[in-house]
């Protein structure tokens, strides 16, 4: 049997208001220990970080969710 061994990193499916999903979204484990709000926070400066690179605008995140792995 394989162990499970500790990641850096938690996954997250997220939704935007605009129907759109980004699927295995990672975050800093150290963040989740300020609870869901902090992963939120990652998430949207992940996004604005892309929205810059990119020229289109940020996505506005309507839910988010642990990934199932």
């Amino acid at each position: 049997m394989k162990r499970r061994t500790e990641s850096s990193f938690v996954l997250f499916d997220v939704t935007y208001a605009d129907g759109s999903r980004s699927s295995h979204r990672k975050v800093p484990s150290s963040t989740l220990g300020e609870g869901e709000a902090a992963a939120r926070a990652a998430i949207e400066t992940q996004d604005q970080k892309v929205a810059l690179a990119s020229g289109r605008p940020q996505g506005i995140i309507k839910s988010l969710q642990r990934s199932r792995t």
